[in-house]
């Protein structure tokens, strides 16, 4: 499969539509990974070592969004 060419152009305006995605069947990594295969990008990487935090991807036309924790990566701590 041809990835789309990554998004050169930062960002001028705000973001009508933020979206925070929280994966249900996968952790936050696998989520990252699996949606990096399908062409989105990585924009900035806000993990921490406790397990913390999260990751903005862009998608192939640009628009901004996060992956959350699940809930039971949550649940654990």
């Amino acid at each position: 499969m041809k990835r789309p060419p990554a998004v050169a152009r930062r960002k001028t305006v705000k973001n009508r539509v933020h979206l925070d995605l929280q994966p249900q069947d996968r952790t936050r990594d696998e989520e990252v990974e699996r949606l990096l295969s399908l062409g989105a990008v990585m924009q900035g990487d806000h993990r921490k070592a406790d397990g913390s935090g999260w990751v903005t991807l862009h998608d192939p036309e640009g628009n901004e969004f996060c992956v959350e924790r699940s809930a039971a990566e949550r649940a654990k701590g």
